[in-house]
């Protein structure tokens, strides 16, 4: 399908999408259910809880209309979905994620007066926790339905509108639950999560990420010998043999078959966390050290078991000279193994419709690429469904003063309506 111009109809209906309504629809939900809604990636940390802002997507889809489920799986935690059927056709879902990262040093967010569920706009940059992750995303999704259903046109299929759970722990509980256990199973899915470029004052624009990289966690203990500090020339560090460690880490290569789209990192090792040592035993260095890392970018056809043999490979060639070290390769309990995802083709929907939207809009056609992080759309992919990612945030992540694009997320609303209405074959 080739770019086409806006028909009078498709017009009328962004015209109802502003800059003042996103940003009024994005502080509200910014502020819902905070701090409740921060997830952590961290297996041993307490599960978010999403009801408050579940409920609040859910009453904006029945304002428009939709029939709303809120289905559960773990107490505190509801999904939300909405559908509205129109005549014989395909089914299109919308999808965000109600979770976000959670706020561990709020003293360092001086871009929101210290509050990081306070909205504040500097120049064309809205602040706050959820802004480009994803409470400014699933702003500009809801804000695109909401223009599409007050039209009220005559749809040629079915729309739905999903927002999950547990999207930050990789969708134990939304995606996973919502696909396996409740069957959802649109014929196409557009997650509304972060796939902008270019800075604020240069040319910008969005990517359709038609695949994922995936991740997984894994940990390397390293047992020596325990010693007083006065003679460390008589122990086996294992701290200091992690610091050795890690270089090859940073730089070691995983075995994989290079896919015709990589993420925007190959498959790698990122770090996270050292820990070594005793409260109370300061006095001695210790004879366990646990290097936490997680593997990036991993593509179609690598495994954990792939990805423990390749770090063990490294772990023993730098450790084998001592035989007073050890070292155990695992998974972190907990935590799940991501697969990469097959990429959905450019001459298939959704692609087809978001890409000739987006030329129309912006007048040139967008990059396709793989996305470097988890999203629903991985689970979606692993059930069949022809899903992609496509939105205003940023694949920057800031862990502090978090970020989104004002003029991105207004324009992004605007892309999703049109899609909507031309993927459905809607019409007044």
């Amino acid at each position: 399908m080739s770019a086409q111009e806006l028909s009078a109809f498709e017009q009328s209906v962004i015209n109802k999408i502003t800059e003042e309504s996103w940003l009024k629809l994005a502080a509200d939900l910014i502020r819902c259910g905070q701090p409740d809604s921060g997830n952590a990636l961290d297996p041993d940390q307490p599960h978010a809880k999403e009801e408050a802002i579940a409920h609040m997507v859910a009453g904006e889809l029945k304002g428009m209309g939709f029939d709303v489920e809120m289905p559960v799986k773990r107490t505190g935690r509801p999904n939300v979905l909405g559908r509205i059927k129109g005549a014989e056709g395909p089914s299109l879902m919308i999808n965000d994620h109600l979770d976000t990262y959670p706020v561990v040093e709020p003293e360092k967010w001086d871009k929101t007066d210290f509050d990081p569920y306070k909205a504040t706009r500097h120049g064309n940059l809205l602040f706050a926790r959820g802004t480009s992750d994803t409470r400014g995303n699933m702003a500009s999704a809801l804000l695109a339905l909401r223009a599409v259903t007050d039209a009220k046109p005559a749809l040629k299929g079915e729309l739905l509108a999903c927002f999950t759970v547990d999207e930050e722990r990789d969708g134990t509980d939304g995606s996973i639950f919502m696909v396996e256990e409740m069957g959802l199973n649109p014929d196409y899915s557009i997650t509304a999560e972060p796939t902008a470029w270019g800075g604020p004052d240069g040319p910008w624009g969005m990517s359709i990420s038609t695949a994922n990289s995936g991740h997984c966690l894994v940990e390397i203990e390293i047992t020596g010998t325990k010693g007083h500090i006065w003679r460390p020339d008589i122990v086996a560090n294992p701290i200091l043999e992690a610091g050795r460690l890690l270089a090859d880490l940073e730089t070691m290569a995983f075995n994989h078959v290079p896919d015709k789209f990589m993420g925007h990192t190959p498959p790698m090792c990122s770090v996270v966390r050292i820990r070594g040592g005793l409260t109370g035993e300061i006095q001695f260095s210790p004879d366990t050290c646990t290097i936490t890392l997680s593997v990036v970018g991993i593509v179609p056809g690598m495994t954990m078991e792939s990805v423990l043999q390749d770090i063990s490979t490294v772990v023993t060639g730098k450790l084998s000279g001592s035989n007073e070290i050890t070292a155990a390769v695992r998974q972190v309990a907990g935590s799940l193994f991501v697969s990469g995802t097959e990429n959905v083709e450019a001459d298939q929907e959704p692609v087809v419709t978001l890409s000739s939207v987006y030329e129309t809009m912006r007048g040139e056609a967008p990059k396709l690429n793989r996305k470097n992080a988890f999203n629903d759309t991985i689970r979606f992919r692993e059930a069949g469904i022809n899903a992609v990612t496509f939105g205003p945030g940023e694949d920057g992540w800031a862990a502090d003063n978090e970020w989104i694009s004002i003029p991105k997320s207004v324009e992004a609303a605007k892309i999703y309506a049109i899609t909507i209405l031309r993927l459905l074959g809607a019409n007044a």
